[in-house]
């Protein structure tokens, strides 16, 4: 299935039908990443036109056949100050963009694959740092071909066959790779599980000439990609370790976070605790400078007084009122008597048996107080409420 043209509109609308599909003819990608694919493809396009997106069947290792997209074309690359043009086909798997693309030279009829290639292997198959350190979701297609081009400038993955002329060279020009190339009619890429088209023409490319390598120049191309490497793999050993600190750091930060957070706390606590306590020193001030007034007030009523019965002070204004101070008083009496006895016996001042027999006494008229107590309570209540019953009748 492709595009009707090249053109912008045309691919968006390709993009949108066949990523909109339902059923079992839909694509295999999950609904929440089918935007950013067609955003990825819509920029690819946008910044290499010569990728056409369409939908291929892929066939995996396991032998299932499954409809995926990839972009299929051209991408230039300028070597020895010549711009030509690879032929790639880029396969976006069922994990893209989660997972890197699949990528594959796709050599012409008359081209053949380096061999020995750093980045290339026999099949076909691109392996390149960029695949290798992809991340989700911030790498793209269009960083991926850029780099896929500065790579194949510095060591081009393809040579052009040689081609037997009519018109004999006295000299001709040695062919690059030794082998004689494949026949053209079966000429084909691919590994075992992936799709392996055939070769067919593409774009006008001067991608004609025979290349020769140069043994400085190879040793240097090599000294590169080895620099280059390592300066990978140093780079993200580097980030693995940063990784590390930041996640202790991060570690660091939310037990500090939780201490400032139960020191905060404990401080409202405190701040509240002094509030009160203040509320509470402003009450007992006050209640100070009642008492000392009233002190004052009625200290020269004391010297005239002279010998005062302190029993005959409080006059009690009814029989039930006085019989409840009795009852009170007698309770109190008694629960200091037997506190006295309590503490003779663990003393040895008193006999054992001595203390039962005291103490079953006080105990009994002491309940016999505390029942009149409560019948005196009940009683008062009554007249209180008559005597509320009678105001409010008045009124």
């Amino acid at each position: 299935m492709v595009p009707p043209a090249a053109t912008q509109q045309a691919t968006q609308q390709f993009l949108s039908s066949v990523l909109s599909q339902r059923g079992p003819s839909s694509l295999p990608y999950t609904e929440d990443t089918k935007w950013l694919i067609r955003q990825h493809l819509l920029s690819l396009v946008s910044s290499y036109p010569s990728l056409d997106p369409k939908t291929a069947s892929f066939t995996h290792n396991d032998g299932r056949c499954v409809n995926l997209l990839q972009a299929d074309g051209t991408i230039p690359m300028t070597f020895q100050g010549v711009t030509y043009n690879i032929p790639i086909i880029v396969w976006l798997l069922e994990s893209y963009p989660r997972h890197p693309p699949c990528v594959y030279v796709n050599p012409t009829r008359d081209m053949i694959i380096k061999r020995h290639h750093p980045h290339v292997n026999p099949s076909g198959l691109v392996s390149v740092p960029y695949l290798h350190n992809w991340v989700y979701p911030s790498s793209n297609l269009v960083d991926l071909v850029r780099e896929l081009s500065a790579l194949f400038g510095r060591d081009p993955p393809l040579y052009s066959q040689r081609r037997p002329s009519n018109n004999p060279n006295p000299n001709p020009i040695p062919n690059p790779n030794p082998n004689p190339g494949p026949n053209p009619n079966n000429y084909s890429f691919g590994s075992v599980g992936y799709p392996r088209p055939l070769a067919r023409p593409y774009p006008a490319s001067p991608y004609g000439r025979t290349l020769t390598d140069d043994a400085s120049e190879v040793y240097k191309r090599n000294a590169i990609s080895k620099i280059v490497e390592a300066v990978h793999g140093d780079v993200l050993e580097m980030r693995k370790q940063r990784g590390v600190e930041m996640e202790g750091l991060f570690s660091a930060q939310a037990v500090l976070k939780s201490r400032e957070d139960e020191i905060n706390k404990g401080l409202k606590e405190m701040q509240d605790e002094k509030e009160g306590l203040e509320a509470q020193l402003q009450v007992v001030l006050m209640n100070t400078d009642v008492v000392e007034s009233w002190v004052r007030e009625n200290e020269g009523k004391i010297c005239k007084l002279g010998d005062l019965d302190v029993d005959k002070v409080f006059d009690c204004a009814e029989s039930l009122s006085k019989q409840m101070l009795e009852c009170t008083a007698s309770d109190l009496a008694i629960e200091d008597a037997v506190y006295s006895l309590d503490k003779a016996v663990q003393e040895g001042a008193v006999p054992f048996d001595q203390y039962l027999r005291n103490v079953r006494l006080l105990s009994r008229e002491q309940f016999f107080h505390r029942a009149t107590a409560a019948k005196v309570r009940a009683a008062q209540m009554q007249a209180h409420v008559a005597s509320m019953a009678a105001r409010g009748q008045h009124y």
